[in-house]
């Protein structure tokens, strides 16, 4: 299947590996392709530019978003919360009819410093935003509450977690969950339609909190059922 990414940052990074993996065609999406493959910084993490990470991955390709959007059937939204509007604003949101857009963002608002705070919360979500943003596309909101490396590895976060998601269309959650199972999620829980997103997004500032306390990212949630 053709799977394409927009962002090219250790979500986008791991997402993109992990469905190249698993033999999916991938393409990464970016503003400007020549100007990411210039830049040799290392990225937030003291991990490897960009340049060199698709060098040592030379079956993923990398072209602007709209190519990206145009070519693929399903797309993975891995951009920072605070471009994902204005992003998809200047691609074109009609290029996205039909297709199944699976959500990782979040609204997280850096502009006080740590811990952030969401600029959508309570009576609306960043899903819900980017669905009436695209409303012929199909979006997916799932696994935004865990890091880049549990997403498509849950089993780094120790004991079999739960992986939530949400949206209003059927077969795109269907098909979603079939990508969260080739990852390693098992336990699913389908919380209805895309308002559910703003309880997804909301879970960020406990992860944080928890990240900051444990001093790792390596872990999830569980839900215990009787």
């Amino acid at each position: 299947m053709r799977m394409g990414i927009l962002g090219t940052g250790v979500v986008g990074q791991a997402i993109a590996g992990k469905l190249s993996e698993l033999g999916h065609e991938v393409t990464i999406g970016t503003r400007d392709a020549a100007r990411t493959l210039a830049d040799t910084k290392s990225n937030q993490y003291g991990g490897p530019p960009f340049s060199q990470w698709i060098q040592q991955h030379p079956i993923i390709k990398l072209g602007t978003f709209t190519e990206t959007v145009l070519s693929v059937e399903i797309i993975f939204n891995c951009l920072r919360g605070d471009a994902v509007l204005s992003t998809l604003t200047s691609i074109g949101p009609e290029k996205f009819a039909g297709k199944a857009v699976v959500d990782i963002s979040n609204p997280l608002d850096f502009s006080h410093g740590m811990p952030p705070t969401l600029f959508f919360v309570n009576d609306n979500s960043l899903g819900e935003e980017i669905q009436k943003l695209l409303p012929q596309a199909h979006v997916v909101k799932t696994l935004n509450i865990v890091n880049a490396e549990v997403m498509v590895n849950p089993a780094k976060a120790g004991k079999e977690a739960t992986m939530f998601l949400c949206g209003n269309d059927p077969q795109a959650k269907a098909r979603s969950v079939e990508l969260l199972k080739a990852f390693g999620w098992h336990d699913i829980l389908d919380l209805g339609d895309i308002t559910a997103a703003r309880s997804l997004e909301m879970l960020l500032p406990i992860w944080l909190r928890t990240w900051m306390t444990l001093g790792s990212g390596y872990f999830a949630f569980k839900i215990v059922r009787p």
